[in-house]
């Protein structure tokens, strides 16, 4: 990238707008959206600090705090003496969906260390998709758990899991894992379906996930029922496609 495309890609008018937050966080974003777009491709080079300061029309602390923060969502890259390039893409993790697997239970395979960082749950009226998934009338209760899971301090995905409340009657009991504490109740689910969608991150979302708002990603919604048939589990989650493969194993019938 030369001179003249750093200029085009960074001057205020490319990037800053009035009331859409402080100037390191649209910084932040308009970069992320760049490399997102194949605009800022693997192993370019950003201008030195001080250049894009200068065509950002920024202080130079304003930038830093920018690159500093795509530094930790993994997108940038520090060389000492070098300077600062975009990082090649990581390669991507294959899910498979054959095995009921909580998102816990897949990164200790992987051999990462999967954490949680818990943003809202209690009991709550059920909402309608809820009372669909799970057989609920308006007036029935969940227990309701919002979580941030990483794997190996990286966020991964934003999951919302709802269960009837006589199944998880205190929602604050869970830890990283879900199915850790069904289990050890001897109500965690034996079968599950998924319906797998691609949508546009929210605002909020995309925060969590260190995404552009509007980034591609996949939404899982997965019903967990017990042996009897009993819907107990409504989990849906947004996971990153640009980490994320989910693949299915079909086989074709040998009477077919």
């Amino acid at each position: 990238m030369n001179t003249d495309d750093h200029a085009n890609l960074f001057r205020p008018d490319a990037w800053f707008r009035t009331g859409r937050g402080p100037r390191y966080e649209q910084l932040h974003r308009h970069i992320a959206a760049a490399i997102s777009t194949g605009d800022l491709s693997p192993e370019t080079q950003l201008p030195p600090e001080r250049e894009l300061a200068e065509i950002a029309g920024l202080s130079r602390v304003t930038v830093r705090k920018a690159v500093a923060q795509l530094v930790d969502d993994g997108v940038l890259e520090q060389r000492r003496g070098a300077g600062t390039f975009v990082r090649a893409p990581r390669g991507k993790m294959e899910h498979y969906l054959s095995k009921l697997l909580s998102f816990s239970e897949y990164m200790l395979q992987r051999g990462k260390t999967p954490t949680s960082t818990l943003i809202n749950r209690g009991i709550f009226h059920p909402t309608p998709d809820e009372q669909i998934a799970l057989g609920l009338s308006a007036a029935d209760k969940v227990a309701r758990i919002e979580r941030l899971r990483m794997a190996d301090g990286i966020a991964m995905a934003v999951e919302w899991s709802s269960l009837p409340q006589d199944i998880l009657p205190e929602p604050q009991i869970v830890g990283t894992s879900l199915y850790e504490v069904l289990r050890a109740n001897g109500t965690a689910p034996a079968r599950a379906v998924q319906r797998i969608t691609a949508v546009n991150l929210p605002g909020h979302e995309a925060k969590l996930l260190n995404l552009p708002e509007g980034a591609a990603v996949l939404r899982i919604d997965r019903t967990g029922y017990l042996p009897s048939g009993r819907p107990i589990e409504f989990t849906r989650g947004l996971y990153r496609s640009d980490i994320y493969d989910f693949i299915a194993e079909l086989r074709l019938e040998a009477n077919l």
